[in-house]
């Protein structure tokens, strides 16, 4: 490459989806608007499901948390799920504070009390507790993938945002229908935010591998989002959302030709990002995203 070209490639593209998970593994909540934080979206993974010695659950051993379906309103959380009442939770309310455990990393969290432990112990079959983030806790990221820098987290698996493609969605349901397969639905993958590309142009498919850095205009100022770390993918993959059923072959057909040296092997989609600039300001669906591709 001539010396004098800049490294990095500029393209345009739309945020077309913007989405929180306010308990983790279970449903998600679309919105128009989003407001930032420094730990990714508004109230994305601040509640939790754990069993009874506290390690957190997710549809990798209960898939029925897919049809758990959070509502978010002024002053409390909803919760509904098929055959279940109503359960109704202050966004300010907690009852006793309790050390949980995401992987193997304890945390400091709140229990939300004996109505919302039997609401999901009834619906899962098995004992259950929900959570809330204990904000004054510092989870921090992996700092291998943040350059040294302190990227903080709620419930989220290891980083505040993550990112997919319209585009890389599109590819993989042509290889699922190709094999005769049904296509799946972008919520599958539960991105944060969804790029497209502009009037069909520009952005294309795992563009978001290649990504150093968006920024968004607000109107009140940039927001400055930097990649960290591709998005590893496991089995929740298989589960699909409407119907919590399993054993879709969605992980097999991204193993054939999602399989990343970066992760040594591991498959990848989509990417984890990191907030630079432009806590409390809101992102929201419409937006241009200018951002800065490597030239690989």
């Amino acid at each position: 490459m001539d010396a004098n070209l800049s490294s990095t490639l500029p393209l345009q593209a739309v945020i077309s989806q913007l989405i929180v998970y306010p308990v983790k593994s279970c449903a998600p909540v679309l919105l128009k608007r989003a407001l930032l934080t420094d730990q990714g979206l508004d109230l994305d993974r601040a509640w939790m499901v754990v069993d009874e010695r506290g390690q957190f659950l997710s549809q990798r051993q209960c898939p029925r948390l897919a049809l758990v379906q959070p509502q978010l309103r002024l002053s409390d959380l909803m919760l509904r799920a098929p055959g279940m009442l109503a359960l109704h939770l202050s966004l300010e309310g907690v009852e006793q504070a309790m050390k949980v455990w995401l992987w193997d990393e304890a945390i400091d969290a709140w229990d939300m009390g004996e109505l919302a432990a039997q609401w999901f112990s009834d619906f899962l079959g098995r004992p259950a507790r929900l959570v809330r983030f204990d904000p004054q806790f510092e989870r921090p990221s992996d700092r291998r993938w943040t350059g040294g820098q302190t990227v903080l987290n709620p419930f989220t698996d290891g980083f505040p945002l993550m990112l997919l493609g319209q585009p890389s969605v599109d590819g993989l349901n042509a290889r699922l229908q190709a094999a005769g397969q049904a296509p799946v639905d972008m919520l599958r993958f539960r991105p944060n935010i969804v790029l497209s590309a502009v009037d069909g142009q520009g952005w294309g498919a795992h563009d978001e591998d290649r990504v150093e850095m968006l920024q968004i205009e607000t109107g009140q100022g940039p927001i400055r989002l930097k990649s960290a770390k591709p998005c590893s993918r496991c089995q929740m993959v298989d589960v699909d959302p409407q119907t919590a059923q399993t054993g879709s072959p969605v992980l097999s057909t991204l193993g054939g030709y999602r399989r990343d040296p970066r992760l040594d092997g591991a498959i990848s989609f989509g990417v984890n990002l990191m907030v630079l600039e432009g806590i409390d300001q809101e992102l929201a669906v419409g937006q241009t995203v200018r951002a800065s591709l490597r030239r690989d």
